[in-house]
């Protein structure tokens, strides 16, 4: 199957349709953890994200990016997941991971965390949009629940 990538945007604060609460679920803001490689690699390797992959060096770069905000996505006090973003030129803020455990995935958790990932990006000074991109090797729950939130397509290669 090839891959196709979809590149999502929402370019108001308003447009964020936030999922119902989940009691339990929280965002906590940490500076690199140590442990983000390993999340990566939980989160990631079910749906061939590059990041499961990368080399030292490659992770060396990722971590050394001085704008990029990490998030650790917790329910009832256990790391259930992962999230971070970035700010870019223009004022964009790109959300650059987002994604649960196995163990959590299924369970309900996942709209209303992306619900609290992308109000928070939202809180960065000058935000214009949030934008994030998916693909057909990501959980088939991921672009639907980026249309209920609110994300619109901005580009989608034929």
């Amino acid at each position: 199957m090839e891959e196709i990538v979809t590149q999502l945007e929402m370019t108001a604060v308003g447009q964020l349709n936030p999922a119902p609460l989940v009691d339990g679920v929280a965002l906590r803001a940490v500076e690199p953890p140590a442990d983000i490689r390993a999340l990566h690699v939980r989160i990631g390797t079910p749906y061939q994200w590059p990041s499961a992959t990368r080399t030292a060096d490659e992770w060396a770069r990722w971590l050394a990016e001085p704008g990029r905000r990490y998030r650790l996505i917790e329910y009832r006090g256990e790391v259930a997941g992962a999230a971070d973003f970035e700010p870019q030129q223009g004022n964009d803020v790109e959300i650059t991971t987002f994604g649960l455990l196995p163990e959590f995935v299924g369970k309900g958790l996942g709209g209303y965390a992306l619900t609290l990932v992308v109000a928070d990006a939202w809180t960065l000074p000058g935000t214009r949009r949030v934008w994030l991109h998916t693909s057909t090797l990501d959980h088939p729950n991921a672009l639907p629940n980026y249309l209920r939130r609110g994300f619109r397509s901005f580009s989608r290669p034929a």
